[in-house]
């Protein structure tokens, strides 16, 4: 903070950084409590034949965000894995992964990188049907890609090493960027497996279809049950929540730290414009009740103890006031008594 009492610019970067990350995080915060929210008022059904009922008694034969768990079941084909055998499903994503190492010329460190150079990702339609054999009732699943939280599994994964030759070497050492190798992923949804939708259930035609919802919510095609999906979800709230509050609290600390700076140096300014003040005040008396020939002598006296000569010189700021003696016994960080700033320098004054 400058002598003017205001604060720097590190101050004003600092205050706007931690509040503009607040600000930020408090949003998240906001979104991730909004979506957890709407998680727990959606409406739990039950796959079975009471479902068509549920539906067609609904307003609009629908429920606007509903919970629903069941078993995948293909609808015609099904897709094959490419590497496993008898591995058969309805969603298949095919993923090459590049990795390698980057030169930060900041660090002057090595860094792991990695980036998607190629995904695909097939579908064919499929239901949702109950575990227990027997019950007729299907729901079909629309837009599974749409869904924030898809429950593939890992069916196969690779690692192909780069091969490189010396010159290779020599020129990725130059270049700033060493390839290790490619990655190569299949991930499924298996026929059989067990998913939790939440999204909007509809009845058309006779037919159940589960779809993202209108009003902006989450869509979900998840392996986990409900209750692990809504657990990971509050702790993601709570998360956020507590980054948002240690950032909030840093604001305040900086925003607290300058306009006490700000108290401090204002009551400082008052304090020296009282003294210089009574000072002169002080010696205007003094001079008034002094002789005509010892007038000169005290305008010369020393500001602090008025007894000695002025007899140094304080830079940068210019100002004589002060004897030898007193300029010893002033405080650390020494100041000028005058203008307060600091004494860099001390020149002897003599006078002849």
């Amino acid at each position: 903070m400058d002598s003017g009492g205001r604060p720097s610019l590190c101050q004003f970067i600092l205050l706007g950084t931690t509040s503009v990350v607040t600000a930020a995080l408090y949003s998240v915060y906001r979104q991730k409590a909004r979506i957890s929210q709407e998680l727990k008022g959606a409406k739990k059904v039950h796959l079975g034949e009471d479902l068509k009922s549920i539906l067609s008694e609904a307003p609009g034969k629908c429920v606007p965000y509903a919970v629903i768990e069941g078993a995948v079941r293909s609808v015609k084909e099904t897709l094959n894995s490419q590497f496993v055998e008898n591995c058969k499903g309805v969603i298949q994503r095919l993923t090459l992964q590049e990795h390698k190492m980057v030169w930060n010329r900041t660090t002057h460190l090595w860094n792991d990188c990695s980036k998607i150079i190629h995904q695909r990702t097939n579908t064919v339609p499929f239901d949702l049907v109950p575990h227990e054999d027997g019950v007729g009732v299907a729901v079909r699943v629309l837009k599974p890609l749409d869904s924030v939280d898809l429950g593939l599994e890992t069916v196969y994964e690779k690692f192909h090493p780069s091969i490189q030759s010396f010159t290779d070497v020599i020129g990725h050492y130059i270049s700033g960027e060493r390839p290790k190798g490619i990655q190569e992923t299949e991930e499924m949804l298996k026929v059989g497996a067990t998913l939790t939708g939440v999204g909007e259930l509809v009845l058309d035609n006779n037919s159940v279809r589960l779809q993202p919802p209108k009003q902006g919510m989450q869509y979900y095609l998840s392996s986990q049950d409900f209750d692990s999906l809504l657990q990971r979800q509050e702790s993601s709230v709570r998360l956020w929540k507590v980054l948002a509050l240690v950032f909030g609290f840093a604001t305040c600390a900086t925003l607290f730290f300058i306009l006490r700076k700000q108290y401090l140096q204002r009551q400082e300014r008052l304090r020296l414009k009282q003294m210089q003040e009574e000072f002169q005040e002080h010696e205007a008396q003094l001079l008034s009740r002094a002789k005509p020939e010892d007038r000169e002598s005290l305008k010369s006296a020393c500001v602090v103890c008025l007894s000695s000569f002025k007899s140094c010189v304080f830079l940068e700021c210019g100002h004589v006031c002060s004897c030898t003696e007193c300029y010893r016994a002033l405080p650390e960080p020494k100041r000028c008594p005058i203008c307060r700033q600091a004494i860099t320098r001390v020149i002897p004054l003599y006078n002849s």
